[in-house]
């Protein structure tokens, strides 16, 4: 346990570390695969590592872009987005649609996926994902410090609409979480993991 003798730093003072162990400690975190339409139509398709669920009744997905990224500009101007579930399948071409690429170049077109239309949103979804949730634009934030000084950091939240999921996936009516093998960020420049049934553990929480 952390006790007497643990490394200890000041975040403000730098840690004291060849890396900020940050991000390995929050984590592994499930990826935002985002994928947004600008309002002059052009696609766009990019990984985000700050990502969850907030809410189960409306079910709402956010995700923190650090920078004003095309993802959140489209967003803001349409109000609409899609998550895209990335697998071990998927990593490699995740991972090309993180590259830097000038604005307003497809990350569909680089990456070989397949942009097909969404059911309720203009955002077009990825077709080789098992899951795509579509959702409306509910908040976006800019974060703040301890003194309220403006982040350089958006947190987008919205609501999901509609979902579409492989078949394969549903036994008995039950999603299963493991079979796809999702892919989750670790601490590190490329560090990943990914969920398959062998690290799955069962427990029911206490009833009194």
């Amino acid at each position: 346990m952390a006790g007497e003798g643990a490394h200890f730093y000041r975040t403000a003072e730098g840690t004291g570390l060849p890396h900020d162990p940050f991000n390995a400690i929050v984590g592994p975190r499930p990826i935002g695969w985002i994928s947004t339409r600008a309002a002059d139509g052009v696609r766009n398709l990019a990984p985000y590592s700050f990502f969850n669920g907030f809410n189960y009744r409306p079910p709402i997905i956010g995700f923190a872009s650090v920078g004003w990224k095309d993802s959140v500009a489209n967003i803001e101007a349409t109000g609409e987005f899609v998550w895209n579930l990335a697998t071990r399948e998927l990593a490699t071409a995740m991972n090309e649609t993180s590259a830097p690429l000038p604005s307003g170049e497809d990350e569909f077109d680089r990456s070989g996926l397949t942009a097909v239309a969404s059911s309720t949103v203009a955002a077009p979804r990825v077709l080789e994902s098992p899951v795509n949730f579509e959702c409306q634009l509910t908040q976006l934030i800019q974060l703040t410090d301890v003194e309220g000084k403006a982040v350089d950091t958006w947190m987008v939240l919205g609501q999901v609409i509609a979902v579409h999921i492989d078949q394969q996936w549903l036994v008995d009516g039950v999603y299963d979480t493991a079979g796809p093998r999702p892919i989750l960020r670790g601490g590190g420049p490329a560090n990943y993991s990914e969920i398959g049934p062998e690290s799955v553990f069962k427990m029911s929480r206490p009833t009194s």
